[in-house]
């Protein structure tokens, strides 16, 4: 199908469906946002429903239970020189993952300005918290289920359903952060050798970040209802 040409010599713009199509086959951006800033934008609303559910799901067992709960106080308490300090290790879990929120946050800045080596060490440490916080999530496992006897079917401080929320929603933000850390260590990389300088662009970085940012906010959530009711 032909199109009119206009004085300059550029394709006139075409109306309706037929405009549509000329626009998607002629290789030209639809829309003005970024697609893989839009792209992640869907998988992060999705994700969100997800984890809506999960929470929605523990506080209706939380409030329905006839079984006396678990107090996350005592649960989640470590015993250092002989004194129960609760909630210690949660507190140092939120600490590590809000300041790799602020070096996410720089990692992008530094992209914008193109520079590469803030840029790569920022997302570097960005990922080596996250690291860190994976770590300390294993060893809060670990000593929930070798020390405390906790399963998912079962535990014997209270309400059996407490073991089986507390795993399936903590490890599916593990694996979210586990995840995220490949992520940025792979962005972080290609940030290194160029790959953006040659491609024009670092958008990328601030799509990473989008999604790390989102692993974060939702850990607050997680902390807020989980630990603290």
């Amino acid at each position: 199908m032909e199109h009119d040409v206009s004085i300059t010599g550029q394709p006139m713009a075409v109306e309706g469906l037929d405009g549509v199509a000329a626009d998607w086959s002629g290789d030209k951006q639809a829309f003005p946002v970024h697609w893989g800033k839009a792209m992640m934008w869907i998988f992060l609303l999705s994700d969100t429903f997800i984890f809506t559910c999960f929470l929605t799901s523990y506080m209706n067992v939380r409030m329905s239970t006839t079984v006396k709960w678990p107090d996350p106080s005592k649960v989640f308490a470590l015993n250092i020189a002989g004194h129960e300090i609760p909630l210690l290790l949660i507190a140092i879990m939120t600490m590590v993952l809000i300041t790799s929120s602020g070096t996410m946050a720089l990692a992008v800045n530094y992209g914008y300005r193109r520079d590469r080596a803030k840029t790569t060490a920022l997302m570097l440490a960005t990922a080596a918290l996250g690291a860190s916080f994976v770590g300390m999530q294993a060893f809060e496992w670990t000593n929930l289920i070798v020390h405390e006897g906790v399963r998912p079917w079962g535990n014997p401080m209270g309400a059996a359903q407490f073991g089986s929320a507390f795993f399936m929603i903590t490890g599916f933000h593990g694996l979210h952060v586990s995840a995220g850390v490949i992520y940025l260590s792979v962005i972080a990389r290609r940030v290194w050798t160029g790959f953006y300088d040659r491609k024009g662009s670092y958008a990328t970085v601030e799509v990473t970040g989008l999604y790390w940012h989102f692993v974060d906010l939702v850990w607050v959530f997680i902390f807020a209802f989980f630990y603290l009711w």
